[in-house]
């Protein structure tokens, strides 16, 4: 029996989802070996107390992920799960099959041994019941490998979700949630298999330590003042030269901790200014312009923002946030505005301005267009943040 995949991303055909379908099916294939004689199934010694609020941090080859437990949802796996941590039985087990940007499966203790790797997917299962909850298969979802078609098959082994999986819901016990380190689990997700599915490069699981819950870190520049933000200067590296540009957090707090949050983070090293209009604005920002794909981490960042209008005039220097017919649809592209533009007052977030380098922006304004696309590519090669002694209350 194979489970339907449902919502996987980047699933753009006929062909590809039935591709996806095959790879879900193949995944729980090597545990069709498991022996019909199973033990008296688990139980678990652990107090719902001692389970709550408890994390497990997974150190892996590729990186480190947080897994959020949850025992009132299915006790016995968070139970055999933690048994499981104690005895060592992950270390050293390797993430032996995936779905690219799907899911990924892990926590087959037969995986230790590189000399049995035919035999990857069998070990660990038919040893706890299933546990049913209203728990759903969304993002960062943790839950139980089994037998297709039996649900109370589960062990050791596990899965996590990339994307929503809809399709598993009802069929695999629900236990945890990835509360950090996606990225790192669709890292690992888009390994390249061999033609049995398993991952090709092998990603071991290095340690599993639990510990007391703990809130994720907050995003950068998330709790810095509107002072402190203001102190901020962006110096974008461009093909022409340098233009340093200065905040308005006052104005436009939530567009100001964006953008030096994607700055700071890379996302747009490498990109171009992919819009000229001369006499109107400059634009750059636009992530197909990037010579290289975002990184998970980088990805995860970019985000639309609700708009902060102001009174704040578009004039030469203004740099304001580009967006589409939704207000609220900005999020990595901007434009420097090079004269006077009142047609876009109060329905464009200003956010900056530029204070040193106009020079540069008249020069890329100069440059030679099919329309308003560059006939030769003006690269932004990245944008270094520095603080600045200027204060909130000298700015006008």
């Amino acid at each position: 029996m194979f489970f339907k995949l449902e919502g996987v991303l980047m699933a753009k055909s006929g062909r590809d989802v039935r591709r996806l379908v095959w790879l879900v099916g193949i995944l729980l294939l090597p545990a069709l070996g498991l022996a019909q004689q199973r033990p008296e199934p688990y139980r678990t010694s652990f107090s719902l107390e001692e389970m709550l609020n408890k994390q497990a941090v997974v150190e892996t080859t590729e990186g480190s992920f947080v897994i959020d437990l949850l025992p009132e949802s299915a006790p016995n796996h968070v139970g055999l799960f933690l048994q499981g941590v104690q005895e060592g039985t992950y270390t050293g087990t390797s993430f032996h099959r995936t779905v690219a940007r799907g899911i990924i499966q892990g926590g087959d203790p037969i995986t230790k041994d590189l000399a049995r790797l035919d035999e990857y997917g069998r070990g660990g299962l038919g040893l706890v019941e299933a546990e049913p909850n209203d728990e759903q298969h969304i993002p960062g979802t943790v839950s139980a490998v089994v037998v297709p078609g039996d649900s109370s098959s589960g062990g050791t082994q596990f899965l996590i979700c990339v994307v929503a999986q809809p399709g598993l819901d009802g069929h695999h016990t629900i236990w945890g949630r990835v509360s950090e380190g996606l990225p790192v689990v669709t890292r690992i997700s888009e390994l390249p298999v061999d033609t049995q599915g398993r991952v090709a490069e092998r990603v071991e699981i290095i340690s599993v330590v639990v510990r007391d819950w703990q809130a994720p870190p907050p995003l950068s520049f998330s709790v810095e003042s509107i002072q402190e933000l203001a102190n901020y200067r962006a110096i974008l590296e461009t093909d022409e030269g340098t233009i340093t540009v200065e905040f308005f957090p006052d104005r436009a707090p939530g567009h100001v901790r964006n953008f030096l949050r994607l700055a700071d983070a890379g996302v747009y090293d490498g990109m171009a200014f992919h819009r000229i209009v001369r006499g109107f604005v400059v634009q750059t920002g636009f992530l197909p312009s990037r010579l290289s794909p975002l990184t998970e981490e980088q990805r995860i960042l970019v985000r639309t923002l609700e708009p902060e209008f102001s009174d704040t005039p578009h004039v030469r220097g203004i740099v304001s946030m580009a967006r589409g017919v939704d207000e609220a649809s900005a999020s990595t592209s901007f434009f420097i505005v090079t004269d006077e533009a009142p047609a876009l007052n109060e329905t464009y977030t200003v956010f900056a301005r530029v204070v040193e380098g106009m020079d540069v922006v008249d020069r890329i304004e100069r440059m030679p267009t099919d329309g308003e696309t560059p006939v030769n590519r003006v690269g932004l090669a990245d944008i270094r943040l520095e603080r600045s002694p200027v204060s909130l209350g000298s700015r006008e």
